[in-house]
């Protein structure tokens, strides 16, 4: 980095706080910005910002009053939501809102030195993101996913559900940074169940259709991904053509035809975001606001699937469940 790149920055965050005072002290709205991984709003996509507009409007933030979002659609491409940061950063926003771990990073790099306010990050302390949950000790916080425990949880329950099963694929894309700890996580807690990890990265939605027939004979845990989700229909009926018992972060999924579906409410990520936008305005550094985890998670269960996949699902886990799609 060179001497004007950063004085540049170190100028601009300085003047993050002002800029959000000041616009609160001439009556205008407080400009935040929102990076999203989709090019455009839809069920699909994951981005609530009915729940966000919730949250900000129960502390008092209210759009066209005295607060103004930004969002950028961005896609899935890296170097296309690293420039519409640079874009939001350039306005200025005094922060960015970013969901999932590929699109956080892209917001970070694109914007560097402009508070980030992370939607359900992976494993930011895995990723790089944060030094602690407690003590982030950077510009970025917000709520994570507690991925490691999620995915562990999502392999106890495939074992629970098919006790048979020794062969478990895991599928990722390649381009999630947090894909490495994830793993490695899912590892250990598989060696204790019994069960043989396989790893499937792809690249692009055409690696899909060789992902998952290499799957077969087995069962599947499928990381959460935009890829993934826009692409949960095919995903799904592969997974029964091929009669691979397959577990998902999102009821989405469940209701594309799914087998099972193990996560904490979408909801609670972006009414939860709100309260770090709030206290960022009002000053408070990232650095010094704990990252928030969700404490309660849901099991959703397509009971026709199972019968599909020929599975009899044992009824103390159905008893579990918080909902079960028939």
């Amino acid at each position: 980095m060179d001497r004007r790149t950063f004085v540049t920055i170190v100028a601009g965050t300085c003047l993050l706080p002002s800029l959000a005072v000041r616009a609160q002290q001439d009556g205008k709205p407080v400009r935040i910005g929102l990076l999203a991984p989709a090019t455009e709003p839809g069920a699909g996509s994951r981005i609530d910002l009915a729940a966000l507009r919730t949250g900000l409007r129960e502390l008092g933030w209210v759009e066209g009053k005295n607060l103004s979002i930004e969002i950028r659609w961005a896609g899935e491409n890296s170097r296309r939501q690293r420039e519409l940061a640079a874009d939001l950063r350039a306005l200025p926003v005094v922060l960015i809102l970013a969901f999932g771990t590929s699109t956080i990073r892209a917001a970070h790099d694109g914007a560097p030195g402009l508070p980030i306010v992370m939607v359900n990050a992976g494993d930011p302390v895995g990723a790089g993101f944060v030094a602690s949950l407690a003590r982030p000790g950077g510009d970025l916080t917000g709520t994570s996913a507690a991925g490691e425990e999620v995915l562990a949880k999502q392999l106890e329950l495939l074992a629970a559900a098919v006790p048979k099963v020794r062969r478990v694929s895991v599928l990722m894309n390649s381009a999630n940074p947090a894909n490495g700890f994830f793993f490695d996580a899912m590892s250990l807690r598989a060696n204790t169940l019994g069960l043989q990890l396989e790893r499937i990265d792809v690249e692009a939605e055409g690696d899909l259709d060789k992902a998952m027939a290499r799957a077969k004979g087995g069962a599947l845990v499928v990381v959460g991904d935009p890829m993934f989700l826009r692409r949960r229909a095919s995903i799904t009926a592969l997974a029964v053509r091929h009669q691979v018992p397959s577990v998902f972060g999102g009821r989405e999924y469940v209701a594309a035809g799914g087998l099972m579906s193990f996560l904490s409410s979408n909801a609670w990520h972006w009414r939860t975001a709100a309260g770090f936008v709030d206290k960022i305005i009002k000053g408070a550094k990232p650095a010094d606001i704990p990252v928030e985890q969700p404490t309660r998670f849901e099991l959703v269960i397509n009971a026709r699937t199972a019968k599909a996949l020929g599975i009899s699902m044992p009824q103390a886990l159905l008893a579990r469940a918080d909902e079960v799609i028939q």
